[in-house]
């Protein structure tokens, strides 16, 4: 994998984090400074540590499928990306306010939102291990693409609120399928 294309991916995947992160800065009301490291941090933390799982399960029977690796990562990553356009659509047909009570993010929090983030990271993981990419490279990518974007989303989200986060959601998903795309063209045509 090529370094433009896992930085696609790392931007494909940091986008759910981010998205959250924007949610974070618009609905709770403790964000600030330390609150949006904390949130980077985590973020960035759980989606580089992902795909390294996902990497030495899929290690383990990568022999096994490496024929199917190009529809693998095809699949993989579409069903991904969907899922990321078709809940951000949802959030735009049917949007959900914040509450008007006072809510303050804590750290379970931020715990349960990192690994809900991270799963799709996971997965990729498995995607990187068919094709034999080195892992320690791509998890440092991914996670520092989502420490910033992470941080970035939360000053976002903090002073531009809703306008933002269901179309990070819809251009993450539609770069990570292009990419499963390409990655099935390059192993099919080449």
């Amino acid at each position: 994998m090529g370094a433009i294309t896992l930085f696609f991916t790392s931007i494909g995947l940091s986008m759910d984090a981010c998205a959250v992160s924007i949610s974070n800065g618009m609905c709770f009301t403790n964000i600030h400074r330390k609150q949006i490291i904390y949130t980077a941090i985590a973020f960035g933390f759980f989606q580089a540590f992902m795909p390294v799982i996902g990497y030495i399960v899929g290690q383990t029977f990568s022999d096994l499928i490496s024929f199917l690796d190009h529809w693998i990562a095809l699949i993989l990553l579409s069903i991904i990306g969907g899922k990321m356009i078709v809940e951000a659509l949802k959030e735009l047909k049917y949007p959900e306010a914040c509450l008007t009570t006072i809510k303050t993010l804590t750290y379970k929090t931020l715990f349960v939102q990192s690994i809900a983030t991270s799963i799709d990271a996971l997965a990729v993981g498995i995607s990187f291990a068919v094709m034999q990419v080195n892992i320690l490279y791509a998890a440092l990518s991914i996670g520092v693409i989502t420490f910033i974007c992470s941080l970035a989303g939360s000053y976002l989200g903090k002073r531009f609120g809703q306008m933002f986060k269901q179309k990070a959601e819809i251009l993450g998903g539609s770069i990570l399928i292009i990419i499963g795309i390409k990655i099935f063209l390059e192993h099919t045509l080449l």
